[in-house]
């Protein structure tokens, strides 16, 4: 996995991983298959065209909570790292290097919302996100940022990865949602926190019907938080909880 400021790979630390994999290979349509690493049980999450999107692992000792968190592709990590530490951001994990993957660290945004950053050991071309209209189903598709203040909140990631706003959608009481750009692609949003509300990123995966998505999310023991609701482009998109409470959200066509 390669790439300069774009989100490359997506990471579930869950509780119970098994459980974690069968709930999402319903729901999403991903193989969960083991990744072969020496020395730990990390899997990896597979989109039906045999692409790649993510990888699964048990939640260590001390981590307060499962969650999923988004890699960004980046040239210097301990630059990076040392840059968010000077201007309000936090290390919890200091620059790493892992054989095979590449050296990477885990930072937070000034609101605490996490990420990680990454600089692959390969030159591969990650296909994990596929933002564009010829995105298939399993891939992410949005990458959606929850701050205090969205506008100082790209200009924060703006500083450090080169994203930018690139117009927005008026949400009445809740404020603008601000589209982000990251060179040539439009990868998500950033918007103000909502009432009971919490900072921080959420992330869509693509299926072939919400509708049953939505039916499968229920029966799996997740919850529909929100929608679905219509989108731009004629897609439908919903917000939900998995089986441990742990945010994310689909986009979908109606059957």
């Amino acid at each position: 996995m390669s790439g300069a400021a774009g989100f490359v790979w997506y990471e579930l630390v869950a509780r119970d991983p098994d459980a974690a994999a069968a709930f999402y290979g319903d729901v999403v349509g991903w193989r969960v298959e083991p990744s072969g690493m020496p020395g730990m049980d990390y899997r990896l999450m597979v989109a039906p065209d045999g692409d790649r999107i993510g990888g699964l692992m048990a939640m260590p000792a001390g981590m307060p909570g499962p969650t999923w968190l988004g890699y960004v592709g980046i040239d210097d990590v301990d630059a990076t790292a040392a840059d968010f530490a000077a201007n309000g951001g936090q290390v919890h994990m200091p620059p790493t290097d892992i054989p095979g993957v590449g050296r990477l660290a885990l930072l937070a945004d000034p609101d605490g919302s996490a990420l990680y950053v990454m600089r692959g050991a390969t030159a591969d071309v990650s296909r994990a996100f596929a933002g564009d209209t010829h995105a298939t189903p399993g891939h992410v598709v949005w990458n959606e940022l929850s701050a205090p203040d969205s506008q100082s909140a790209i200009a924060f990631y703006g500083d450090r990865f080169g994203w930018r706003q690139d117009g927005g959608m008026p949400m009445g009481s809740l404020g603008e949602y601000r589209f982000v750009r990251a060179g040539d692609a439009v990868i998500g949003a950033a918007m103000d926190v909502p009432p009971g509300g919490r900072p921080g990123w959420l992330y869509y995966f693509l299926v072939d019907d919400i509708d049953a998505a939505a039916g499968r999310i229920a029966q799996g023991g997740g919850t529909v938080v929100h929608g679905p609701d219509p989108i731009p482009g004629g897609a439908f998109s919903l917000t939900a909880t998995d089986p441990e409470g742990v945010r994310f959200g689909l986009v979908g066509a109606r059957a």
